[in-house]
């Protein structure tokens, strides 16, 4: 095992330890999140009684992967806990979010929950955030002109692709990768681009974070709000 996964694997056993009987549980996406629903699964096959909502279609298989019970916001309107990635982290708990292009199904899920625990290894602690392009999940049709606009705003744009097809997200949207270099105010640039017609969601993540565990190369450092 490489030693970034070593980390991500302590902070996503760590983050398990979190979880109670009883719960419902936000499952978030990303690597780290891989090795939070193997420790989650561990505990499920020794009697732990929860159930999770997955954050993406990813999420879903692997939950299901490690026979960790579902349920959607069809029979559950509010969660105990979320636990989740994140690109970036600043020191006021701004996030950057959305490399992996679950954004919105994250945020809906994140913003559900009583408690919001992140989990990351210590390459996304920022001083600021902005390095890391914004992930702005758009609709597909007229995309170049929300794309214009959000040029606009102070930013250079690339319309996400993979394996060589235009990138297309759980929800049948598309997403611009939005360099701005620094981003000095995290929640004013998101209602900005919120009000752009074709904008479905930033992934700028504020306000909501509770808790943040950062893995380092001696272990898990819990950060608090």
């Amino acid at each position: 095992m490489e030693h970034v996964d070593r980390k991500k694997q302590a902070v996503g056993e760590k983050a398990a330890e979190y979880i109670q009987d009883g719960m419902l549980v936000g499952l978030g996406s990303g690597t780290t999140m891989y090795y939070m629903l193997q420790a989650l699964g561990d505990r499920v096959k020794k009697g732990l009684h929860i159930r999770g909502v997955p954050s993406s279609v990813k999420t879903e298989k692997w939950a299901n992967e490690f026979g960790i019970p579902l349920t959607d916001f069809s029979e559950v309107d509010q969660l105990d806990i979320a636990i989740d990635g994140a690109d970036e982290i600043d020191p006021a708990f701004n996030l950057i979010k959305g490399g992996g292009g679950s954004l919105l199904r994250e945020k809906i899920v994140d913003m559900a929950a009583d408690r919001f625990i992140v989990v990351a290894d210590d390459r996304k602690q920022v001083d600021r955030l902005g390095a890391f392009p914004l992930p702005i999940e758009v609709v597909q049709f007229g995309w170049q002109l929300t794309k214009k606009n959000i040029e606009a705003l102070g930013c250079s744009t690339v319309l996400r692709e993979e394996d060589g097809q235009v990138f297309i997200t759980n929800n049948d949207n598309y997403i611009l990768d939005c360099q701005f270099e620094a981003i000095h105010e995290p929640k004013k640039l998101h209602e900005q681009l919120k009000q752009l017609l074709g904008v479905v969601e930033t992934g700028l993540f504020f306000d909501i974070v509770d808790d943040v565990l950062i893995g380092r190369d001696d272990g898990v450092e819990v950060l608090k709000r």
